[in-house]
């Protein structure tokens, strides 16, 4: 565990005096309230979460929009946290003070839609001033940018409306550019009415492929134009502040971000309440709400119908209710959309990854319900590889998380429920069978971290006693996490699976397999995240808000981190494409990789393995596999999709990219039915006992281990 900072004084900020005792500190190996987002996703971060819907619009007065004394009272409180308690320990100067410009001015106007080129040379001055106003809690000129941001805002809507009622001739050749974040500010109000003109015009012709009527669409718009202005409009001071800490925070590190005294309270309502509703995990990007996970556990997992990165344009109480569009909805709104009572149905829209914007929405529907805890548990299953003698059996062990019940542990309960318990469980009915098994695969895709004990104990249950990760802290102390335990529960054959998106807690437990030469670590490049974040109020009574904030880093018993990198799989798949645009790599600001002193531990053989002859025969198999091919395909595809950034506005054009996605998507789902010798009917290729082509591959490689063990 890290060290405690000592206690300081500070006669302004109570919270100083007493830092540890008041400070609340989530030492998990997971990511706290969710991974960061990449720049663009700053709204979600810092304005969106306390935005909450209302019935009638009233915007905030101009003259509120002002700093008071709480505001400068914070900002001495969150310079001071920053400056002794982060791990960087990054100065606050001129240099911060431009990054800190850009960062506030992109988190008002991401895709540079609202203010003119000459807005942006008139803010200039103070493109080396935002240091010192964050030093001497002088933050006029955060407001006098925001109020020009509003002033704008109020104009494109205002525009936006009135050309709902031309006519657009869609046989023209142009194109919108929908991603601008990498453009330039519009040079004249011409410039900006002519980007405005192709933005309507693009929302136009997506809700007539989506087949609205004009009198539909021409409400929906309007709706949705309205709601932008309003959004802006209702944001209040504190709001306001908000954002600007924000743009100071994630200047120095994506998992720091100060929360107002309102978006506090959310916070810590929504880490201590049980999780209720559809169960995903959901981000704006690109106007756009969109699924960043799916909850074990939860309706939309059951239902293998909603996926990471499916973005929703439309949600439907009911069986029968219309849809409303929710794109360009705060993301605060949409979440209240799709909550609902235990037991309600609940339609969406999506548009599914690798879907071009504009394609028409594919409707499901889901029943809200509580998320079942034990589905988050985890789970047992055999996977056979075909062998000369016969079959080689494989057990499988699904771990969603890593979860332990704090509260029944602190209670003394003796059969508390934790990762580690019910893995020895499973392992101990997988080997005493008849039967029995011929390795154990842990299966940690998608698993974003957990209880840091808990990776710690699972490790033991495979090694002898000894250190499982180091955690160094913002004063340089470093310490470790060990297992006492010197018995080893399971000996046989490991393989641990991994994708991009296991994180924290995940990273751990496979790096310590790996460093100690215990089992084959096979997938993808893991997320990277080898933080600890806590939260600290920046007073007892809550009126100043509270900071989440980075104060150590994970690294491995060898020395190495688990930050930026990830842990680099033994035997890499081909599913591992754009590495360096996936997880922590892709965050601005993110913590470098760095590496410590190795400390001392008896690895399971005492030189480095090499399985080059083992990712030989596994990128033979793969090439030779019509279902890798298909999943391969899809990825790119996938790819293609995000890197696109503008659309055509010929609608024939349009139509024509729709039916042949449509095509190309229509094939694949037939090459993967052929391939597991699914019915005609089977939806997609999911039907229920279709393999798993990423597990089945994995146990092949177990098997190769086995059967040619790699030298050292």
């Amino acid at each position: 565990m890290p060290q405690r900072h000592p206690s300081c004084s500070n006669r302004q900020f109570p919270i100083a005096q007493n830092y540890w005792q008041n400070m609340t500190t989530r030492l998990t190996a997971g990511p706290l309230g969710g991974k960061s987002a990449p720049r663009t996703l700053l709204l979600t971060l810092s304005l969106l979460l306390s935005t909450t819907a209302v019935a009638e619009y009233q915007a905030v007065p101009l003259d509120t929009l002002v700093p008071t004394a709480e505001h400068q009272q914070a900002t001495a409180g969150v310079l001071q946290l920053m400056e002794r308690f982060h791990y960087s320990r990054v100065s606050v100067d001129d240099q911060l003070s431009t990054q800190i410009f850009d960062r506030y001015l992109d988190s008002l106007d991401p895709q540079k839609s609202f203010f003119l080129a000459s807005d942006i040379e008139e803010f200039d001055e103070f493109q080396l001033k935002f240091d010192d106003a964050i030093k001497t809690a002088r933050l006029s000129p955060v407001f006098d940018i925001f109020k020009r941001f509003r002033a704008r805002v109020e104009d494109r809507a205002e525009f936006a409306r009135g050309l709902l009622g031309a006519e657009f001739d869609f046989t023209i050749d142009e194109s919108y550019t929908f991603d601008r974040e990498d453009e330039s500010w519009s040079q004249s109000q011409g410039a900006l009415n002519e980007l405005w003109r192709k933005r309507v015009k693009n929302d136009v012709l997506n809700l007539r492929l989506a087949d609205q009527s004009d009198e539909e669409l021409v409400e929906t718009l309007e709706e949705r134009y309205e709601r932008m202005e309003r959004r802006v409009s209702q944001l209040a001071a504190n709001e306001v502040f908000q954002i600007f800490v924000n743009a100071y925070t994630l200047s120095v590190e994506p998992h720091t971000s100060y929360f107002s005294p309102r978006t506090s309270e959310n916070f810590n309502i929504n880490m201590s309440l049980s999780l209720e509703g559809i169960g995903a995990a959901l981000r704006t990007e690109n106007e756009y709400t969109v699924v960043q996970r799916v909850i074990a556990g939860g309706p939309a997992a059951a239902s293998e119908q909603l996926s990471a990165e499916d973005r929703i344009v439309s949600v439907g109480q009911g069986a029968k209710d219309e849809l409303v569009d929710v794109v360009s909805w705060p993301l605060s709104d949409v979440i209240d959309l799709i909550r609902g009572p235990k037991g309600s149905t609940i339609r969406l829209g999506i548009l599914p990854e690798g879907e071009a914007a504009g394609s028409p929405p594919k409707v499901i529907t889901l029943v809200r319900d509580k998320i079942k805890l034990e589905e988050q548990a985890a789970k047992s299953s055999v996977v056979e590889v075909p062998d000369e003698e016969g079959a080689r059996r494989f057990g499988v062990i699904d771990l969603p998380t890593f979860y332990l019940d704090g509260a029944a542990r602190a209670q003394g309960q003796e059969d508390f429920r934790s990762t580690t318990r019910d893995v020895r469980n499973l392992i101990e009915e997988l080997t005493s069978s008849e039967e029995g098994v011929d390795g154990i695969i842990i299966d940690l895709r998608a698993n974003g971290g957990g209880a840091l004990d808990e990776a710690t104990q699972l490790t033991g249950l495979f090694i002898e006693s000894g250190p499982v990760v180091q955690i160094k802290n913002s004063r340089g102390e470093l310490g470790a996490e060990v297992d006492e335990d010197p018995a080893v529960f399971y000996k046989g054959p490991l393989a641990v699976l991994v994708d991009r998106r296991s994180a924290s807690a995940s990273e751990i437990f496979a790096g310590a397999i790996q460093d100690y030469g215990r089992g084959v670590i096979v997938g993808e490049p893991t997320f990277g995240k080898g933080t600890v974040q806590s939260v600290a109020p920046l007073d007892r009574e809550g009126k100043l808000g509270q900071l989440k904030i980075t104060v150590a880093q994970f690294f491995r018993v060898n020395g190495e981190s688990t930050q930026h990198r990830g842990v680099i799989p033994d035997v890499l798949f081909p599913t591992a494409l754009e590495s360096d645009a996936q997880g922590e790599r892709s965050l601005d600001n993110a913590l470098p990789w760095a590496e410590v002193a190795a400390t001392k531990y008896d690895a399971w053989s005492t030189a480095e393995t090499d399985y080059s002859d083992i990712q030989a025969k596994h990128e033979t198999r793969y090439r030779n596999s019509e279902l890798f091919d298909v999943l391969i395909e899809e990825l790119e595809t996938q790819r293609e999709t995000r890197a696109q950034r503008s659309v055509s506005l010929v609608e024939t054009v349009r139509q024509a990219l729709i039916e042949e996605q449509e095509a190309d998507r229509e094939e694949r789902n037939e090459l993967y039915r052929a391939a597991f010798g699914a019915s005609d009917n089977s939806d997609d290729g999911n039907e229920e006992g279709a393999p798993d082509i990423i597990l089945d591959e994995a146990a092949h490689v177990l098997s190769d281990v086995i059967e040619f063990p790699p030298t050292t």
